[in-house]
């Protein structure tokens, strides 16, 4: 291992620890909150009253007094290796830089071949004989390159400003959402299961992994081993090794991926399906009855599945018909301390999203050989969708509060869960019905960075965080 990777890994583990760690604390109270109807726990207050919001006089982002924004990269700016910064911003992943101020932001593009406005080889893919063709996991014979992927930002922190940007992975579909892992590196997910045929080179549906550097684009190998299916969102225990997947489809499964080697993915390893003991198939959407109950942890059991690359996109089929059980759209998830959380989207009896808690066995991964069974439990259905409106991704502040990014197609927010239960409103976007994506704070937690996804807008928001906590 070279000397900055070395670095990398170790400051990214410091990282990836702070924020597990809060991602708990954050949730201890999250249960006890009394917000109930129908004797159920549900998300039912107004979520305007704890924090109130500053309109701006540009019309662009509506935050509490005393924070501020700044555009910090834009689609269609050239960046430093002569490419353009693609289009459709998603998740991303913030991790510690070769010097003390900087931030290395890791960031997806839910790009396909098409539109070319999107892409960052110009809007006729002009530029794109400037990239070598092995560069690329689907070239699409140099004619119809895939247009997904990731680009990195070097942000200078006490500038504020973005110091070089680049392309890190490139000619993949559909990146969405992703996770950070332990070892300071971005797991980036196709949402896609486009197959190879015509100028379609590569089957896509995979999870690729781009290191968090500053420089250098990542190798486009795919783990294969983690499945081919509509992917979203990941998170890793970092005790196990094991990666946990979200999966974007309305009939949706979790997954899990029990690695040969930890930390080393592309050696191969067992995918796995969520499934509750004594309850076979069962629907948590709660769109009809019966329903899957609230704040009740329920047992787990993990179910191999094979043929985890098949191109009949019919993992959750199979899997279902094995008595795994069903989401609604799978998307945000997150790591905290011996627990994954992560948000169904449409999930819940009115489709406004639903919240989950997953708690880590001590035995995760050799559960035959252990007595204390992993278990499940949903936290939360928002009733109201001025509480919570279809939440996307979802991170932790550094105070231990949830945020999370709606998209809903309408009017969307950073929304907050504070400790105690109470939710509210950090952030409205008033430009455009565009989704907020990928918010992720910087190690420092000094700056929360998010994406304005059609605008092509990362921001950089910065204030008083310490009045929030």
């Amino acid at each position: 291992m070279n000397q900055q990777k070395a670095n990398n890994s170790e400051t990214g583990r410091r990282a990836f620890i702070k924020q597990s760690t809060l991602a708990s604390l954050g949730f201890m109270a999250f249960a006890q909150r009394a917000l109930y109807a129908k004797d159920t726990t549900l998300f039912t207050e107004n979520a305007s009253d704890y924090l109130k919001l500053v309109r701006d006089n540009q019309g662009y982002l509506d935050l509490p007094e005393g924070f501020s924004y700044k555009i910090i990269s834009k689609a269609g700016q050239k960046m430093n290796d002569g490419f353009l910064v693609p289009g459709r911003p998603d998740a991303m992943g913030a991790f510690y830089g070769d010097t003390d101020n900087h931030v290395i932001l890791v960031r997806n593009h839910e790009n396909n071949p098409e539109p070319l406005e999107d892409s960052p080889f110009g809007k006729e893919n002009e530029l794109l004989r400037q990239i070598d063709p092995a560069s690329l996991y689907d070239a699409g014979q140099m004619q119809k390159p895939s247009l997904g992927g990731t680009t990195t930002l070097v942000f200078n922190e006490s500038t504020q400003e973005v110091e070089r940007q680049h392309l890190s992975l490139a000619g993949t579909n559909r990146n969405c959402a992703g996770g950070i892992t332990p070892w300071g590196s971005w797991l980036t997910c196709e949402e896609d299961v486009t197959t190879a045929e015509g100028s379609v080179e590569k089957d896509h549906g995979f999870v690729f992994e781009v290191p968090a550097i500053e420089q250098g684009l990542a190798n486009p190998v795919p783990i294969t081993g983690m499945g081919r299916f509509n992917h979203e969102a990941v998170a890793v225990d970092p005790n196990s090794g094991i990666v946990y997947e979200t999966e974007d489809r309305h009939d949706g499964l979790i997954y899990r991926y029990i690695p040969n080697v930890k930390e080393k993915l592309l050696e191969g390893g067992r995918l796995q399906v969520l499934a509750l003991k004594n309850r076979q198939s069962l629907d948590t959407r709660n769109w009809e009855g019966p329903l899957f109950p609230l704040n009740e942890p329920i047992e787990v059991e993990w179910l191999d599945i094979d043929d985890v690359v098949s191109p009949k996109d019919d993992l959750r089929f199979r899997g279902f018909e094995m008595g795994a059980a069903r989401f609604a759209r799978g998307e945000g998830m997150w790591y905290g301390e011996n627990e994954i959380y992560f948000v169904c989207t449409n999930g819940g009896a009115n489709k406004h999203g639903q919240i989950f808690r997953y708690r880590i066995s001590p035995d995760e991964g050799n559960e035959s050989t252990g007595t204390v069974p992993a278990t499940l439990e949903l936290f939360a259905e928002s009733m109201d969708k001025n509480v919570l409106h279809m939440c996307d991704n979802l991170t932790i502040a550094p105070w231990g509060d949830l945020i999370l990014c709606e998209d809903n197609g309408e009017l969307n927010h950073l929304r907050g869960i504070k400790p105690d239960g109470t939710t509210y409103t950090f952030a409205t976007n008033t430009s455009s019905t565009s989704e907020m994506a990928g918010a992720v704070f910087s190690p420092s937690g000094k700056t929360l960075f998010v994406n304005l996804q059609e605008n092509g807008d990362t921001i950089a928001i910065t204030g008083p965080w310490e009045d929030l906590s």
